[in-house]
């Protein structure tokens, strides 16, 4: 089954927890000094919200996968429709460890598919992702993630 995943960039952390748990009438399942993470079922979304010093607002969309072979399948969709995706496994991003399949869209907005298989202690690690760059989850930004 699959979840849509939206990462927001937010100014103030605090606030943007207290105004998404009041939303969601739910704490969120993961809290950090610099993020905080929902997992909901109604709706079916994985919010992310970070105050990792990029611009405020909308950071990626995604979908998360509960199996590698979904993952697999969505990849190789967007690859057989001609989009440039980037893979990265066994990566460390927003205290999680997965394996992602990034795409740009027509719109110029940042799709991350992926398969979270852990926890991780740390944000995760800035890494060059090829047409992504301008500042995706553990993609350069001004001075990254």
């Amino acid at each position: 089954m699959k979840r849509l995943h939206l990462h927001v960039s937010v100014p103030h952390i605090e606030q943007a927890v207290a105004f998404y748990t009041t939303l969601f009438d739910a704490p969120p399942v993961v809290i950090k000094d610099d993020y905080a993470k929902w997992m909901l079922d109604d709706p079916r979304i994985n919010l992310a919200i970070s105050s990792r010093a990029r611009g405020v607002g909308i950071d990626h969309v995604g979908i998360q996968v509960d199996a590698p072979n979904e993952l697999a399948a969505l990849a190789s969709r967007l690859k057989a429709a001609g989009n440039t995706t980037f893979d990265q496994e066994a990566t460390t991003c927003c205290y999680a460890n997965s394996d992602k399949s990034w795409v740009t869209d027509t719109a110029g907005v940042r799709w991350e598919t992926f398969f979270t298989h852990g926890e991780a202690t740390s944000y995760g690690e800035d890494e060059v992702l090829p047409e992504l760059a301008s500042g995706a989850c553990c993609a350069p930004k001004a001075a990254c993630c």
